[in-house]
């Protein structure tokens, strides 16, 4: 396994922005996950919705992209392991790794709601 270890700090560091890029080039969820929170956090930003707010968006955009990263690892290796079979078990850790990412997401939402509707009432 020791082929696979990074050697230094910095090597570690360019492993974690590679895999960052492929995810971003291999999964469109996660491209859409982060123009929307992109999106959300100049939107927070712009309205001026102070510091704790925009550090639950902060952290709220993290979590689902978070999530949707290790939902596409997930996916991934399991692709790796059972090609071209089929399994009720992978079908089933498929479904609850994609449940996740839509729960978290919902979540997200919520609370992207109740810090914007309050925000947009009172800037009008």
């Amino acid at each position: 396994m020791t082929k696979f270890k990074a050697k230094s700090f910095k090597e570690k560091i360019q492993n974690a922005l590679h895999g960052i890029a492929l995810a971003l080039a291999a999964e469109k969820n996660l491209r859409i996950h982060f123009c929307m929170g992109f999106a959300v956090l100049i939107f927070g930003f712009l309205l001026d919705v102070g510091s704790q707010k925009f550090c639950i968006l902060l952290l709220t955009t993290a979590l689902v992209i978070v999530i949707e990263m290790v939902n596409s690892a997930l996916e991934f290796t399991i692709d790796a392991l059972y090609k071209n079979k089929y399994s009720n078990l992978v079908r089933f850790a498929k479904d609850i790794s994609a449940g996740a990412v839509l729960f978290v997401s919902v979540i997200a939402v919520i609370i992207g709601l109740v810090i914007f509707v309050p925000e947009l009432v009172d800037f009008s």
